[in-house]
């Protein structure tokens, strides 16, 4: 069952297995499952029981990414689904057992120790192919949100110079898009993971600078936020509309921000700058200029306190 409490970055998780935080651990039990993992004929049933063990042992990040052949084994898992994603006939079996690798793969991106490892290794890049889906079977939508999963367990640091590094590395790659794709089409779960990202990006001043360099990236941000504006005005979610507002009144945050735009004039196109603040306020909805969210709100002081310090700004 996935807790609608839960936070972003571990909502993946529990779309997978459940965990098990009761369990009693057995170090033995638990290094026997790893060395399983090498062994193909002993590999999904190893997935299983340490995926729901994957939140009752502290140490297990650190057992996975330094014990012999164990995230080969787990990139094994996920390139292996490759072939079943295009074209779509993803079974819920397969679905289910590699997202019992991602989630131990959520488990290493967590972790404070081995975070920048398994980063400058590359291993996001594998989940990609999987955020690039569309099918809506819940077979899909498991597989989109255990990946996503795995990058908010990257960004959810509070050691500045790792979130740095990981904003770095998301920039240089396309998890933006990606991330706006199922802000715009994916489910309430997949939208809340996708949208969190996308906020600890912009956050971060390289991640907001980014997003401003140009109008064109800065319109695209926009008008995602504001299409989701528009549907939970018809479909309320505090824990999802949380983090638009907070997008937005980052946003708003920098007032000598200006995007750089390129308009025609005279049959070619000249440099302009923009500035970003009076350009979000020409496009940020009415619905978070009236009260349309204020009873939605009501038990959610911070997030009122976001959406009038927007207001403010603008």
């Amino acid at each position: 069952m996935i807790d609608a409490r839960a936070s972003p970055a571990t909502l993946a998780q529990q779309a997978a297995v459940p965990s098990s935080t009761n369990l009693a651990i057995n170090t033995d039990e638990i290094m026997q499952w790893i060395i399983d993992l090498r062994d193909p004929s002993k590999r999904e049933f190893a997935l299983l029981e340490l995926s729901k063990k994957r939140d009752s042992v502290p140490d297990l990040p650190l057992w996975l990414w330094h014990s012999f052949g164990t995230m080969s084994a787990l990139l094994q898992e996920v390139v292996a689904i490759y072939p079943a994603i295009m074209p779509a006939n993803l079974t819920a079996a397969q679905s289910n057992r590699v997202c019992n690798a991602l989630a131990l793969m959520q488990c290493v991106a967590s972790h404070r120790e081995t975070r920048g490892p398994f980063l400058h290794a590359h291993i996001p890049l594998y989940l990609y192919p999987f955020l690039h889906t569309t099918k809506v079977s819940r077979s899909f939508e498991y597989l989109r949100l255990t990946s996503l999963g795995v990058i908010g367990a990257l960004v959810k640091t509070d050691d500045k110079e790792q979130l740095l590094v990981v904003i770095n590395f998301l920039l240089s790659t396309e998890i933006i898009p990606l991330c706006l794709r199922i802000m715009e089409q994916g489910t309430e779960l997949s939208k809340t993971v996708a949208t969190f990202i996308l906020q600890k990006i912009l956050l971060d001043d390289t991640g907001l600078l980014y997003i401003c360099q140009t109008y064109e990236r800065f319109s695209h941000v926009a008008m995602i936020l504001g299409k989701m504006v528009m549907k939970l005005t018809r479909e309320p979610s505090v824990r999802l509309l949380k983090h638009v507002v907070r997008c937005y009144s980052r946003l708003s945050d920098n007032p000598s921000l200006t995007l750089d735009a390129r308009v025609a004039q005279g049959g070619a196109g000249q440099n302009v700058k923009v500035r970003a603040q009076q350009a979000l306020k020409q496009c940020l909805p009415d619905q978070l200029k009236d009260l349309t969210f204020k009873n939605c709100l009501k038990e959610d002081p911070s997030t009122m306190n976001w959406l009038r310090q927007l207001l403010t700004n603008l």
